[in-house]
C-alpha cells in the first residue's frame, strides 16, 4: 500500500480530514500546476464563492501544491470539499520534507529564481480562516479551510 493509501486509511498524516464528498481529488506534479489551478478555481467558484474568494483559494492551493513540487516528493495530491459553512483545501505528498537549502544544493549552489524562502505559507496563513500542517515519515498534509459565505 503507498503512503498516500495509509494516510486516507488512517486518517494521518497531518491536518483534519472533515467529512465532507471530495469533489475534487486530482494527482499533480510541477508540470500540471497550472491545470490543477483552473481545476480549483472552477470548483472553488462552484460552490458558490466570489470572484475574490476564488482567487484567494486558487492562490493558496497553488502555494501549498509548489511547496509539495519544490519542497518534498516533486508531486502530490490536491482534495477540496465543502463540509459545515467552510470549504477545505488539502494538499499531501508521500515525500520527506526538503529544506530550503538543500534546494540550492541540488540547482547546482545557485538559485533557480531571486527570491526568498517561505513566503508561500505565510500567504496561505494570512488568507485562510485556519491552516493545519502536519509532516510525518510518510509525508506532509497541509489542509486549509476558508469560509463559504462572507465574512
Amino acid at each position: 500500500m503507498t503512503a498516500e493509501g495509509r494516510r486516507r486509511q488512517n486518517g494521518s498524516g497531518g491536518g483534519a480530514s472533515p467529512g465532507g464528498s471530495a469533489p475534487l481529488d486530482q494527482a499533480f506534479d510541477g508540470g500540471s500546476l497550472y491545470a490543477l489551478r483552473a481545476a480549483v478555481a472552477a470548483h472553488a467558484a462552484s460552490a458558490g464563492l466570489g470572484r475574490l474568494q476564488v482567487y484567494d483559494v486558487t492562490s493558496v492551493a497553488h502555494e501549498l501544491a509548489a511547496n509539495a513540487v519544490v519542497h518534498g516528493a516533486g508531486h502530490g495530491r490536491l482534495r477540496l470539499w465543502a463540509d459545515g459553512g467552510f470549504l477545505y483545501c488539502q494538499v499531501s505528498d508521500d515525500g520527506p520534507a526538503v529544506p530550503a537549502d538543500k534546494d540550492v544544493e541540488a540547482a547546482g549552489g545557485a538559485a533557480a529564481w531571486p527570491a526568498e524562502h517561505g513566503h508561500g505559507l505565510w500567504l496561505a496563513g494570512q488568507i485562510t480562516d485556519q491552516l493545519g500542517i502536519g509532516r510525518g515519515p510518510a509525508g506532509t498534509t497541509a489542509t486549509a479551510r476558508f469560509p463559504l459565505s462572507p465574512g
